[in-house]
């Protein structure tokens, strides 16, 4: 029997609470974990899944949805503690997955520090030691738009660029459930765009978040904010 669950972890980041919602899903071969949290987050993410009835003992795929520290910040721990698990990813994202190309969020943060004022240099300093901290990890398998994945009653990848440009989602189609991990966001039980502070092309963004609209979605989970289930297509049309 297929099962998913929607996690949700609680790091305090940079004095800065933050909480993710990493995705999990299994079927009688596979167990797949769509994103994983912020560095140190992994002592969470057992505890988490195994209350949602997941033991990553079973896991056997990692899909990144983009390089954003907390999205893959634990992904080289994860790997350490179960080293059989294959990592995938969108091809642009892979190259800096793979510590190929410097983290867009790290040259951003290296180009800010150089015009911010004295006073505010030492927190944006501790956000870029932060996020040299991200260990590289091999991608074992690349992810192009339209591909379907035959796990857990088929897993359809979604390209949503914009936020970064090799973001992805994925339509999880037995579930009729979107992962758009940070293509949008969630906040009072309401959808929102994804947040233009932290996205390089807003135009694209745009674009890609109503390629949802086609799809049949009964749960929509944002990486932050969590899911909803009503209201989907007509939350969707009013962005």
């Amino acid at each position: 029997m297929n099962k998913i669950a929607i996690l949700k972890i609680d790091m305090e980041v940079s004095g800065i609470l933050s909480t993710l919602h990493p995705v999990i899903v299994s079927d009688d071969q596979e167990m797949v974990l769509f994103d994983c949290g912020h560095n140190g987050a992994i002592d969470q993410l057992n505890a988490k899944a195994f209350s949602a009835g997941f033991n990553l003992n079973r896991l056997t795929k990692v899909i990144i949805t983009h390089h954003d520290h907390d999205h893959m910040g634990s992904l080289a721990d994860l790997k350490r503690q179960y080293p059989w698990v294959k990592v995938y990813a969108s091809g642009v994202e892979a190259d800096y997955i793979r510590g190929k190309v410097k983290s867009v969020r790290l040259k951003q943060a290296e180009e800010q520090i150089k015009i911010l004022e004295d006073d505010q240099k030492e927190h944006a300093q501790k956000r870029i030691d932060m996020l040299r901290l991200i260990e590289p990890v091999e991608v074992d398998g690349i992810l192009e738009d339209g591909d379907v994945i035959d796990v857990c009653g088929e897993v359809e990848v979604v390209a949503t660029p914009g936020h970064l440009p090799g973001h992805i989602s994925l339509y999880l189609r037995e579930f009729k459930a979107m992962i758009a991990g940070d293509a949008l966001v969630v906040a009072d039980g309401k959808l929102y765009r994804a947040n233009p502070r932290f996205t390089l092309d807003k135009d694209e963004a745009y674009t890609s978040a109503r390629r949802f609209i086609n799809y049949a979605i009964d749960t929509l989970i944002c990486y932050h904010g969590g899911a909803i289930t009503e209201n989907i297509k007509e939350s969707l049309e009013n962005l």
